[in-house]
């Protein structure tokens, strides 16, 4: 009897492991130099990842019409291009890109009862794929809008156009410059998705990654300040290998910690947003960090920096194009991302 009870225990801690689904990706990019190879003692090579916030690419069926995302598509003919174009250059320039996507990619599925729902044109992912995006998170609140068809819907159409996508149970490595990245998602405003996180990382953990990264959807929606639950899930990644923490939800900018070495952005707020025509609050920005190993341990080198953007090329209104800030715009952001950094805890933050 005792061997049997043992024999179901085991059973169902390898059934616990195996609920979570690795998928392993490879950058397309040119061959690494010199300088990226694995030595004998460890590998030498850096990567840089650049983070952005929430990424609707949909409108509303109850908020259609002039102003709208669907509409600013077909006013620029359909050129794909249009919404990146001001912040293409710091995805180029990079081996990793990740955005918060924030809705479906769908023909299919039913309109969830909720005030706002969004499903996209499977089309719109050329706004992604033609921006050098190269990863999604979609543990989120809005990616089962039009029901589970629709988000297998979305990973199946990310996937297809070569662009990482991950959430809950869904983790993916993704390899660039030698370098392998795990990638989590956790929705942590949903309590039974919240528990997926000791899996998930003990998953990721267990292909013994270079770097792991985990986004988080949480915290108050307009809140200027991450609550007691953020702080903790966030200090608890860190605490069991997390190299960085991504929030997002609030779709305001809270400020930046700097817990044991490491950076959690508590939520960076909007960034390509077809979700409000015209919000009162446009501030985003754009986090990149370069990662460099040495003998395969990260340098701690802080090689980060912060670009304050808006939103939206015009503050007329959300014309779904966000621009990297200059002159009393960039410095007001800088001062408010300041601002709320400090109320955190008192670091010098680098700005580009």
């Amino acid at each position: 009897m005792k061997k049997l009870l043992f024999l179901i225990m085991v059973i169902f801690f390898v059934l616990g492991i195996n609920h979570t689904n690795i998928h392993e990706v490879e950058h397309n990019s040119a061959a690494p130099d010199d300088t990226q190879i694995e030595s004998q003692s460890g590998l030498n090579a850096s990567i840089t990842i650049t983070a952005v916030g929430d990424c609707t690419l949909a409108t509303d069926v109850n908020y259609s019409g002039s102003g709208s995302f669907v509409n600013e598509v077909k006013n620029q003919n359909n050129d794909y291009s249009y919404f990146f174009k001001n912040v293409r250059s710091y995805f180029e320039n990079d081996d990793l890109t990740i955005v918060n996507f924030e809705g479906t990619l769908s023909d299919n599925g039913s309109r969830a009862d909720k005030q706002f729902s969004f499903r996209g044109d499977p089309e719109f992912v050329n706004i992604l794929s033609s921006s050098s995006i190269e990863a999604a998170n979609l543990a989120n609140n809005h990616t089962k809008d039009y029901g589970t068809v629709a988000l297998s819907d979305t990973k199946e159409i990310l996937s297809n156009n070569n662009i990482a996508n991950f959430e809950g149970t869904d983790v993916v490595i993704y390899n660039a410059n030698g370098v392998s990245v795990g990638l989590i998602g956790i929705n942590a405003l949903n309590e039974t998705h919240r528990s997926y996180f000791d899996d998930a990382l003990q998953a990721i953990k267990s292909k013994d990654v270079d770097l792991i990264i985990v986004s988080f959807h949480w915290g108050v929606e307009r809140s200027d300040y991450p609550n007691s639950m953020q702080v903790e899930l966030a200090h608890k990644a860190i605490d069991n290998g997390a190299d960085l923490v991504i929030g997002h939800h609030p779709h305001v900018l809270q400020g930046i910690e700097k817990y044991k070495g490491k950076y959690i952005l508590y939520s960076l707020g909007n960034f390509c947003f077809g979700g409000n025509k015209n919000p009162s609050d446009k501030d985003t920005m754009i986090f990149r960090q370069t990662f460099t190993f040495e003998n395969g341990v990260v340098l701690d080198d802080d090689n980060y920096s912060i670009i304050p953007c808006s939103i939206s090329s015009t503050s007329a209104r959300n014309n779904y194009q966000p621009t990297p800030l200059s002159g009393s715009e960039y410095d007001r952001v800088k001062s408010k991302i300041i601002t709320r950094t400090n109320k955190i805890n008192e670091i010098d933050l680098k700005f580009e």
